[in-house]
């Protein structure tokens, strides 16, 4: 299988240097214009392919369709990928750096700073390869840009070798992913397939069907401000509120105290003063009944403070996405497709929970089982981030032994 890799990593090259940074703050879907830009470029590489029924949806979807080329009914599947990026650092301006032959030692970025091997070690495995890296101010962008130029890699292989059968295979590029509203506007019906993957898993051999429970939380303080030389017994100070909500939570329950199976609490933000002060938190599960037990926790901790201090706190709390392992242990022959794809092409699966959500979170709850593909990348949502072309060209091989697999 020969996967056209100098036209995977043109395009790659390409997309990620359209702005495509999602806004959590935003209210609109996509939640910024760089979305739609990118949408547009896509589906037009659609259509040149030969894909077809190519459509940018009005919610900033990207939807095309590989025909079957086989006279037998077998499943319809599809793969997905999404066009945004993550919010932890900029997306404006990448600057992005091939490095041929990577020689396994630290990488000094064009910014100065260095990614060390110690640091960061599964680096050593990449030696030999041919990484592109960031220039150490921005993010990269494989996540997940990587995936949407693997299936389309993937895509274009197929039409160009049709004695591969293959069955009917649909494809999606999705905006708001990095923000957890990545499904809002998808119609699962429409999309019409029985089962699908998404490519956004890491690095290579990394292969996910179970996710985190996740919810956000926000606590809205509102406080007292009078002049401080006559403040005592009146002036209530949201702020030092704010702080007392934040020292509740337990530290060990935290990201950075936590691995594997382990769930957290995270404060993602905290501002304010006297007058109003907001906390806003994740808060994260693969345990159902854990999960319930840590929300049930956060609205505890809410009702102390107003018994404390007379109602000034409150809470606004909703779930973001659930373990898609419940619906995928449903029928795991899904699992089974994907790890003899990786077998097939001698890759060693790694099966791991994903430490957060993926768009397949919220498609396996809309009556579509979507495990997780690794599209090749390390180091996502920051300037240490890099992809291996290898292990792209590998993604997309897996992608084509998939669809094989169910023509099978």
């Amino acid at each position: 299988m020969s996967i056209d890799v100098n036209y995977m990593v043109d395009l790659f090259l390409k997309y990620v240097a359209v702005d495509t940074q999602a806004d959590g703050d935003a209210e609109i879907i996509p939640s910024t214009q760089g979305q739609w830009e990118l949408a547009e470029i896509v589906a037009k590489e659609c259509e040149k392919i030969g894909l077809s029924d190519v459509k940018v949806h009005k919610t900033c979807y990207v939807t095309a369709t590989l025909k079957s080329n086989m006279t037998k009914q077998v499943p319809t599947i599809g793969f997905l990928a999404h066009l945004d990026t993550a919010l932890d650092a900029s997306g404006k301006n990448i600057k992005p750096r091939r490095i041929e032959n990577y020689d396994g030692n630290d990488i000094k970025l064009d910014s100065g700073r260095i990614m060390s091997v110690e640091e960061f070690p599964r680096l050593k495995m990449c030696k030999g390869m041919t990484l592109i890296v960031t220039d150490g101010t921005t993010l990269l962008g494989g996540d997940d840009k990587a995936g949407v130029v693997e299936i389309l890699a993937a895509m274009k292989y197929l039409i160009e070798n049709p004695e591969i059968k293959h069955g009917e295979i649909k494809i999606a590029f999705t905006p708001d992913e990095e923000i957890g509203t990545g499904m809002n506007g998808f119609d699962a019906k429409e999309f019409g397939v029985e089962f699908a993957y998404t490519v956004d898993g890491g690095p290579e051999t990394v292969f996910n069907y179970e996710t985190f429970n996740a919810a956000g939380a926000t606590v809205d303080i509102t406080g007292k401000s009078v002049h401080t030389g006559m403040a005592k017994g009146i002036l209530v100070n949201a702020a030092l509120i704010a702080a007392e909500i934040a020292s509740m939570f337990p530290v060990e329950e935290t990201p950075q105290n936590t691995e594997n199976y382990e769930g957290f609490y995270h404060l993602s933000s905290m501002s304010g003063g006297v007058e109003n002060a907001v906390l806003k938190f994740i808060i994260r599960d693969h345990d159902m009944d854990k999960f319930l037990k840590k929300k049930a926790f956060v609205e505890d901790v809410v009702k102390k403070i107003n018994a404390k201090y007379g109602d000034v706190a409150k809470l606004t709390m909703k779930d973001s996405y659930y373990n898609m392992a419940e619906k995928v242990n449903e029928n795991k022959a899904i699992v089974d497709y994907a790890l003899t794809a990786y077998k097939n092409l001698g890759i060693e699966p790694t099966v791991i929970p994903i430490r957060g959500g993926t768009d397949g979170s919220r498609l396996s709850f809309m009556g579509i089982p979507c495990p997780n593909i690794f599209y090749g990348g390390d180091n996502a949502h920051g300037p240490y981030e890099y992809v291996v072309v290898e292990s792209m060209e590998k993604a997309a091989k897996v992608v084509v032994e998939i669809a094989k697999l169910v023509a099978q």
